[in-house]
């Protein structure tokens, strides 16, 4: 077996059911769980009626590329979001679709990473964690930059040592932020875009919270935004990834997309042609349908905001926690260590939240997830509710 699946570290949740090994909540209180962001909005309808109308598709094989009206759909929605120059995002040559982005980033550092040579992958702390798995299953060697308060939760890339970034072969940015939703700025952007010209990198950004944001006027810069305010339309060395998991409540659907580069992304359809992942076709008609609509979106990102105006002042009564720029989570400091938090709400309370050491890595003594936990405000909004008044009640009895 490939010895480097010794080195991949227990997933968040398994860390998270040893914790409460032996809990046993109140019966007289129904489970919320706020620990795992798993969209529970109801999918379009149109989404499914596309799916049942072709399920005679399941005769045909799917091609890796996927169907080229897929490509354009995406290309089209890429480009009217993020403002791009018309018809620098071709759709043959700019644009693969994945199944989710968890397979996309995962599959696309295999096939990036050049390990005859040193490499390292860098990534925001805390982090998703496939960017550190895919980094140690391609032989390459992660390095965490801190997300803190003390920065916005946005690394300091200036404060990075010259011989990270000569052996960074990759960069991952996740903007809006999981678990922080902090929104990184143009002005960052373009000095990351500075670095990875400078020292010869990819920057890959994990964008699948990008449609979940409070302000209907101002949505989060992407990468490749900032590419095409630069000139720069054949956004060299970048590539985002998107998906209709958070956008359109389409989890199970599996769906996503990888764009930018077409040199870079040539060689990951190659890849791809023996990887073998390739989206079923009545899956691939069901997210053109989603690509093309944007009042689901809207209804969705009214739905969330509700959430939040309704639980953020309930826990501020005892937490120190804000709004996030986008995404769903809330990133809350706890006045006790994040594993008792944890522990003891589920066990007085039968909430359920995420301790934030567990998606982060302890480096130098500093593990920048303690001491917070992540709530997912996924659940229906009487229960966001609910859960809000019930930690609000533990704090104060605890």
């Amino acid at each position: 077996m490939n010895p480097n699946l010794s080195r991949l570290h227990p997933y968040p949740f398994e860390k998270l059911a040893r914790l409460k090994a032996g809990v046993v909540p109140p019966e007289h209180l129904r489970a919320i769980s706020l620990g795992i962001g798993e969209p529970k909005h109801p999918s379009p309808e149109f989404v499914k009626r596309v799916i049942a109308d072709n399920l005679h598709r399941l005769a045909n094989y799917p091609t890796t590329g996927g169907l080229p009206e897929l490509r354009q759909a995406i290309a089209d929605w890429a480009t009217r979001r993020f403002r791009l120059a018309p018809g620098s995002l071709d759709a043959d040559a700019n644009v693969v679709p994945v199944n989710g982005t968890r397979e996309g980033i995962f599959s696309f550092v295999q096939a990036a990473i050049d390990n005859t040579r040193p490499a390292t992958v860098v990534s925001p702390n805390p982090f998703y964690q496939i960017y550190e798995g895919a980094a140690l299953l391609a032989g390459a060697t992660p390095h965490y930059l801190a997300c803190d308060a003390s920065n916005g939760f946005i690394p300091d890339f200036d404060a990075v040592p010259a011989s990270v970034w000569n052996d960074c072969q990759i960069l991952f940015l996740c903007s809006p932020g999981n678990p922080s939703g902090a929104v990184i700025p143009r002005e960052v952007l373009t000095r990351v875009i500075e670095l990875a010209d400078r020292h010869d990198f990819i920057i890959a950004s994990d964008e699948c919270y990008s449609e979940l944001y409070p302000d209907e006027n101002q949505p989060p810069e992407g990468l490749l935004q900032t590419c095409a305010a630069l000139g720069r339309n054949d956004y060299a060395r970048c590539v985002v990834f998107h998906s209709l998991s958070k956008r359109s409540n389409l989890p199970g659907l599996r769906s996503g997309f990888v764009a930018g580069d077409a040199r870079l992304l040539g060689e990951y359809l190659r890849y791809r042609t023996y990887h073998g992942s390739a989206m079923a076709v009545h899956n691939q008609l069901a997210s053109i349908a989603a690509w093309q609509d944007e009042d689901h979106v809207r209804e969705n990102r009214a739905a969330y905001r509700a959430k939040f105006e309704a639980v953020v002042p309930l826990l501020r009564q005892v937490m120190d926690v804000d709004f996030p720029g986008a995404g769903f989570y809330l990133w809350p400091a706890t006045p006790m260590s994040d594993e008792t938090f944890a522990r003891e709400l589920s066990a007085r309370q039968n909430v359920h939240v995420l301790p934030g050491r567990y998606l982060s890595r302890t480096i130098n003594g500093d593990n920048p997830g303690e001491n917070r936990v992540r709530m997912a405000l996924v659940a229906p909004l009487e229960e966001c509710v609910e859960a809000a008044e019930r930690i609000v009640r533990f704090l104060q009895e605890y």
